[in-house]
Order: structure tokens, then sequence, then C-alpha cells
């Protein structure tokens, strides 16, 4: 943990590229990375900033109870969340954004308690999926303000997971990888995909180009 400059430089650029995205804005989304396994340290950025413009130094390290050990403000509320993935999950980098198709589409379909995502060529972008005729069930939780039931809620379908995402209805997504860099693609590819499947709801069995050249579009 000594020279932990590189992650610290890792973390803000990750941070700003999502941010950038649009997939956090205001002071929406916490994200974290493993400084160290044993005695379990996370490197963070600090509740309630602008997760766009914080540098390096300002990041804080957090202890396996939540405790800010080094760096100045606050751990997010959400951190028992991110503990809880990394330790049931053996992550290395745990990512929570805000975007509006996931915060929208997690919402619409908690009733189900999943969005199916199918046939898309950019699952081959997650670990473990080498085709794009693969299917995935991207599970979605209720909201709750009360953080250990909702991580016991996450706890629930932790079992099924076969993705390395979930939603939390009308709040969006957790994303994770063995590294930082795995989370951040994971997040890429879960965005691509959710926005996918909300533009293929939205035009629904729409012809190729060409197919019908004569058929007057309907709104």
């Amino acid at each position: 943990m000594a020279n932990d400059q590189g992650l610290r430089d890792q973390l803000v650029n990750t941070m700003q590229f999502l941010h950038g995205r649009g997939w956090c804005d205001g002071t929406g989304g916490n994200f974290s990375a493993v400084l160290q396994r044993h005695p379990l340290r996370l490197l963070m950025a600090p509740s309630g900033v602008d997760k766009g413009s914080v540098h390096s130094d300002a990041l804080i390290v957090v202890d396996g109870n939540g405790t800010v050990i080094t760096g100045e403000g606050d751990a997010s509320a959400e951190t028992a969340i991110h503990l809880h993935l990394i330790s049931a999950l053996d992550a290395g980098a745990v990512l929570h954004t805000h975007s509006l198709t996931a915060t929208v589409l997690s919402r619409i379909h908690s009733a189900s308690g999943s969005i199916r995502l199918e046939g898309w060529e950019m699952l081959k972008g997650l670990k473990g999926i080498a085709t794009h005729e693969a299917t995935i069930e991207l599970p979605i939780v209720a909201n709750d303000q009360d953080m250990p039931r909702l991580v016991q809620t996450m706890q629930t379908c932790l079992h099924r997971l076969h993705q390395p995402g979930l939603l939390v209805a009308g709040h969006g997504l957790y994303a994770w990888g063995e590294s930082l860099s795995d989370a951040r693609r994971h997040v890429e590819i879960l965005e691509f995909l959710l926005s996918a499947h909300w533009m293929n709801q939205l035009c629904p069995n729409q012809p190729a180009r060409g197919d019908h050249e004569n058929t007057t579009p309907s709104f």
C-alpha cells in the first residue's frame, strides 16, 4: 500500500471517463478499487463530491468495516455494498453508475426482477462469453435506504449471477471485475447493452433499410 499512486491515478481516470459519458452526473455514483486484501483496504472517492473533478490526493482509504482510515471526507453510504460484493465475488473493483438508461430500465422492469439481454455482439465483451448468441439475465433488486437490508437483498441473487453486474431499481448499475480495468470494461459493455435494449424496445421489428423501400413509417 506504500506505493498506491498508480491505482489512484487509474481510479481518477476511470471516474472522469464515466462522468464524461454522463453515467455519474452531479455527485452521483460511487467507485472502489481494492488497494490491499489482507487486511482489506479500499480506495474510494469521498461521498458528496463531483466524481469528474476529484484529484488523486482527495481519494480516501476505507477498511473492511467501511471506516475511513486515510484521507478527508466521508465514505459513501453504499460502501457496505462495495465491501460485500468484493468479499462475496472476490472482485478487485466495484463501479456504481447512475446512467439515465440503467436508471429508467431498472425501474420499468423491476417487477420482473431482471432484464434479458441476448443476441448482441457486444455481449462478448463480458467475461466468459464468446458468442453473440449468448443470453444473460441482469438481475434487478429493489432500492432501499437501509444499506444492510439492501445488501441482504443483493445476497439472494448473487448465487445466480452469471455476469458481472446487477441493477438497483430506479437507481442504476453496479458492475465489477477482477481488476479496475475489467470493471470499467464491464460498465461500458453493460451500459451499451442496456441502451441497445432500450432502443430495440422503442423501435421493435423495424425492417432494415432497403427491405421495404416504399413503406411509410408510422409513429
